[in-house]
């Protein structure tokens, strides 16, 4: 593999690494701001299960010998659609934070599709299309969760 694919399977991968960072801090932040205790439950194992991708993806960078991302970032934050979680968490409003976590999963969805099309190697294709099966259901189940809490 020459240094220019290395490089940009490692961005590849580090584009990830920060769509789960900021899902993870996303779903954490939705999961503090409801008060039903099964809700909380279920916002704060998705933002586990990001912390975990993350990891993965890390490890990953790591071993192409380049450096991983360490956080997500704002601006990126932006275009991942968590930036307004925090308007949605000050209104309480069960629906609002389901909406915005649903808005991130859109995000993260898009993200995992277009690393699958960017035909990379063996494990790591492995690796990221087995995350994607998981971020697509947790985007279905929020999704779910959202439409089923709509205000009348």
């Amino acid at each position: 593999m020459t240094a220019t694919q290395t490089h940009e399977i490692a961005s590849t991968l580090n584009n990830l690494v920060q769509t789960c960072l900021d899902g993870q801090e996303g779903f954490e932040t939705a999961g503090k701001a409801v008060d039903d205790n099964a809700l909380q439950s279920e916002l704060m194992s998705f933002s586990a299960q990001r912390r975990d991708f993350a990891t993965d993806l890390q490890n990953l960078v790591a071993s192409l010998g380049e450096s991983p991302k360490e956080s997500g970032s704002v601006s990126a934050a932006l275009h991942r659609g968590w930036i307004n979680l925090k308007t949605a968490v000050s209104s309480k409003d069960r629906y609002a934070v389901l909406a915005e976590c649903e808005r991130g999963e859109d995000s993260a969805v898009e993200t995992y599709r277009k690393a699958l099309e960017s035909n990379l190697p063996g494990e790591y294709a492995t690796t990221i299309r087995t995350q994607y099966d998981s971020v697509k259901r947790t985007h279905d189940r929020v999704k779910a969760m959202r439409d089923a809490s709509k205000p009348s």
